[in-house]
Formats: C-alpha cells, structure tokens, sequence
C-alpha cells in the first residue's frame, strides 16, 4: 500500500537562471509537488539565485523566460517568492523600498518576489519536511 502521507516542502534555488537546467528543474519540481497534493511553503533564492526575481532580461525569441514559471507559482498557488537581502543587494536586485533606502532610481525585482533575511530560510527548514535544494 502507498504511503498517503503529504509533506510540506520548500525550495532553496542558488543558481542563476542562466546558468544550465536547475532553474527549470526547481520550477518543475515546485509545479509536481503541487500536482500530487503536497503542500509548497516558500521558495527561497540565495546567491546567484536572486537573478530569478529580474524583472529586466529579455530573453531570445524562441527561449522561454524562466521567470514566468515562478509567477505561475506565485498567481495560481500563492507560492512565497523570498530573495535573500544580501544576496539580492550583491547583485543589484532592490526593490522599491531598498532602491529608495539606497538612492537608487527604481526596482530592479518583479513585484511578485519580496525581499527578506535568511531568517526566512531558517524558518522554512524548521515549518517544512523537506527542503530541496537547486543549484550550487
């Protein structure tokens, strides 16, 4: 008999989108959890990671823009899409606050991800049964 158990997961992306298949893999693997009724908390991106919450790459014509995965999440399922604030500053991704705190001209990150400290992480870890990470 199957285990019915259904466990709660959240996601740690430290990877760029750029940077090989993970990105896609970690969108997929959020979208089959769902699909097999599992519950997803958050999706924390650290490092490199934080490049996913951009709101200004343009990608190739014919090449699909990794960030919409992530708004899916965030529209149909009400997914937490957490940028690390260090991470995030490191790479120039601000949002409005930040950007005005920082004299900086404007938001560099989708209104759909929010800034927030590893606190948010720890906390992740401890509320769900799994955390999976992607990238490296």
């Amino acid at each position: 008999m199957w285990d019915t158990h259904l466990l709660i997961y959240s996601l740690l992306v430290l990877s760029s989108p750029h940077a090989g298949l993970s990105a896609r893999t970690a969108a997929g693997f959020a979208q089959g959890v769902l699909a097999r009724g599992h519950t997803l908390e958050r999706v924390f991106f650290l490092d490199a990671g934080v490049q996913h919450g951009a709101v200004s790459p343009v990608f190739p014509q014919g090449e699909a823009n990794p960030l919409d995965d992530w708004l899916a999440l965030r529209r149909d399922h009400s997914i937490e899409l957490l940028l690390c604030v260090s991470s995030a500053l490191r790479h120039g991704m601000l949002d409005s606050n930040e950007a005005t705190r920082h004299e900086r001209a404007g938001a560099t990150i989708h209104p759909a991800f929010t800034i927030a400290g590893l606190g948010q992480l720890i906390e992740a870890n401890q509320q769900a049964d799994r955390l999976i990470t992607f990238g490296g």
